[in-house]
């Protein structure tokens, strides 16, 4: 296809020539995500099963709550990513990015397999796990929170008109400001405060590179909303600020229903109002992150969470350093979102 004419992100086609480039960044977010390479042979889980001998029962339901969302979170990212965004998104540059971030899902999926086969060794606990989306409410209602919004833009063939870019967009903002951006972030916060206590390191180490990737995913979400910013500004309306809005409030409170089945009565360190006040401050942020104002003014509350925006993480407990990054040059910080 020709690459003379003017097109824009969203405009329906299949633009296949590299050259001359259109969007760069999205090429050297692509760049950027190779040298971010790692594998799931490099976590190792062996102390990690002696620690979970030592959990309270309540401690052992938040674990088993946590591998069972993780299960199968990502595969319904995957799925999104391949039927709607691949689909949609008319660059060679950013479907460069969106391989690269198939793979980085594909590892995901493959770290929580040997996490549920590892910390679940009886097969009947695996297959539980496994069909938490039908037999778990709380991962059920975020799972149908998924699905709503996948099946909204599922049967749309090309983008022809403005209310079909909005659906897309919604779909868009939905998986990286509340999927990858809320849920994914509520569940390290979960595994992160373990870490706090020095427990369960194999499970902190394959979740600080998860932390990243999916940073990094999330990102390119948003350099892909303000590209269709600048291009279609008239797509971003009063209309439009109301329905993210609600949609990530929605996000926070079946994140929150989550978070009472993990939290119980509470934990010392880690009860239900601390993670409303963490879920949402880290909303604020997607929020403005959008071009959105802000709703709720709340502070994050865990000051374990801060150690994210240190650049290297595998010395914390003293053990065995693995590298993450493959000849990468500068640094990759997390800034503010945590």
């Amino acid at each position: 296809m020709s690459t003379t004419e003017h097109k824009n992100l969203l405009d329906p086609g299949f633009e296949l020539t590299l050259r001359p480039m259109r969007y760069p960044d999205f090429y050297e977010r692509y760049r950027d995500a190779i040298k971010n390479t790692w594998t799931v042979e490099e976590v190792d889980l062996h102390s990690d099963v002696a620690d979970l001998a030592k959990l309270t029962p309540g401690e052992q339901h938040m674990i088993g709550r946590l591998v069972a969302f993780f299960a199968t979170g990502d595969s319904i990212v995957s799925n999104n990513l391949v039927l709607t965004l691949y689909k949609h998104i008319n660059s060679p540059e950013a479907r460069l990015y969106l391989s690269r971030q198939l793979f980085e899902e594909a590892v995901h999926v493959q770290f929580y397999l040997t996490l549920l086969d590892t910390y679940l060794p009886d097969p009947q606990d695996r297959a539980a796990a496994f069909d938490a989306v039908e037999e778990i409410p709380s991962i059920r209602e975020k799972a149908q929170f998924c699905f709503r919004w996948m099946d909204s833009v599922e049967k749309i063939e090309r983008l022809e008109t403005k209310a079909d870019r909005r659906r897309f967009l919604l779909n868009l903002i939905c998986f990286a400001a509340c999927i990858e951006g809320l849920f994914f972030y509520g569940a390290f916060a979960y595994v992160y405060w373990f870490r706090s206590r020095g427990l369960l390191h194999g499970l902190a180490t394959g979740t600080n590179w998860v932390f990243r990737d999916e940073t990094m995913h999330m990102n390119f979400a948003f350099e892909v909303v303000d590209t269709v910013r600048k291009e279609e500004p008239d797509l971003f309306d009063d209309r439009l600020q109301e329905q993210v809005t609600d949609m990530i409030k929605e996000a926070v409170e079946a994140e929150l229903q989550f978070g009472r089945d993990l939290c119980g009565d509470g934990l010392p360190g880690m009860n239900t109002e601390s993670m409303r006040e963490y879920l949402e401050c880290v909303a604020d942020q997607r929020l403005t992150r959008l071009g959105f104002p802000a709703v709720y003014g709340s502070s994050n509350p865990f000051s374990f969470m801060e150690l994210q925006g240190v650049q290297e993480l595998t010395n914390f407990f003293e053990r065995r350093p693995s590298a993450y990054q493959v000849a990468v040059e500068g640094s990759v910080g997390f800034d503010e979102d945590f």
